[in-house]
């Protein structure tokens, strides 16, 4: 197949075309050195996610889905501040040699989800690169933030939708599984290539005051309640049975229970209630499941409790950069 040659005014016109917005908050958008706001009333919340082939995603993932990607790991990142997305600048890096059929299909799954979430693309940059990297930030408003450092003894630990489906679809992208290959396989592909961003769960968390602290699952369970740990200066007692693994994981895989603890890539939001609150969780229509899965303690480090009552530690094995 003839490739059609990559230029970078005619990507930029292509994203001028797609993403002309109405929101009067712009000043100046893409196009123009720099993009210009007008800020509201309401606090700012800025986010920023990389992905880079072959680190994050393989060279076959199909490019509309990584257009979706690239952004719901961005939401995602909003979500868990209980922030509404609004703008964001998109940096790409593009091999030379880089259909532009590719590119098209990218930015049509871009335009997908900024739409769905009303985010307008504002600006941002285009270069060569000897690998697809995508450079996203984004800025949200928060009314009411919700950061990882309130969590206190006693508040009971939640997560929203299933964990470990996502890490499942993962492992069958590195065995070279393709999207739409396989039915069954689908659902575990499509968690890790297309996640749904908590957008709306963390709103309504947020606007009740439900929480005490939140984070958005994208290195593990493991790794993030380590987090949540670490900045509240507490321990944590998971409970192996409770949490929520789907039963087609349950079937697929052997390793179910350390996908869901240690896998990644879930973009579920977790986080923590405190006893007095919950049961406002009751009251508010969330949209989603939530599963309570153990409780925040004094102390430091992590418990897993399986249904025998035996406890061990809980080490964070999820994804860490440069841990290698």
């Amino acid at each position: 197949m003839k490739h059609r040659r990559l230029s970078e005014r005619d990507l930029i016109s292509d994203l001028e075309q797609r993403f002309r917005s109405s929101d009067d908050r712009i000043v100046l958008g893409i196009g123009d050195d720099a993009a210009v706001i007008r800020p509201g009333e309401v606090p700012l919340v800025l986010t920023k996610d990389m992905l880079v082939e072959d680190v994050h995603f393989f060279p076959d993932h199909p490019p509309e889905l990584l257009g979706r990607k690239s952004l719901s790991v961005n939401l995602s990142d909003l979500a868990a501040m209980g922030a509404r997305p609004r703008f964001a600048l998109l940096g790409l890096g593009l091999p030379e040699d880089c259909d532009r059929g590719w590119v098209n299909r990218y930015f049509i799954g871009l335009e997908e989800i900024a739409a769905q979430y009303d985010v307008s693309l504002i600006g941002g940059d285009i270069t060569a690169s000897s690998k697809v990297t995508v450079s996203l930030t984004l800025l949200g408003e928060g009314r009411h933030i919700t950061p990882r450092s309130g969590a206190r003894p006693e508040d009971a630990i939640y997560v929203s939708g299933n964990l470990g489906d996502a890490a499942q679809g993962l492992h069958l992208a590195g065995r070279g599984v393709l999207w739409g290959a396989d039915r069954s396989s689908d659902r575990f592909l499509k968690a890790y290539l297309d996640p749904v961003p908590r957008v709306d769960l963390g709103l309504k968390l947020a606007a009740h005051h439900a929480v005490t602290a939140m984070i958005d699952i994208s290195d593990g369970l493991s790794v993030d309640l380590g987090h949540i740990c670490e900045a509240s200066e507490t321990g944590a007692e998971v409970e192996a049975s409770s949490l929520p693994i789907s039963a087609e994981l349950l079937q697929a895989s052997p390793d179910a229970e350390a996908l869901a603890l240690h896998g990644g890539e879930d973009y579920e939001l977790l986080f923590t209630v405190a006893p007095h609150t919950i049961e406002n969780l009751t009251r508010i229509q969330l949209g989603c499941k939530i599963t309570r899965i153990g409780s925040i303690c004094e102390g430091s480090g992590m418990v897993l409790v399986d249904a025998e009552g035996r406890r061990r530690p809980l080490e964070k094995n999820g994804f860490q950069h440069f841990r290698h």
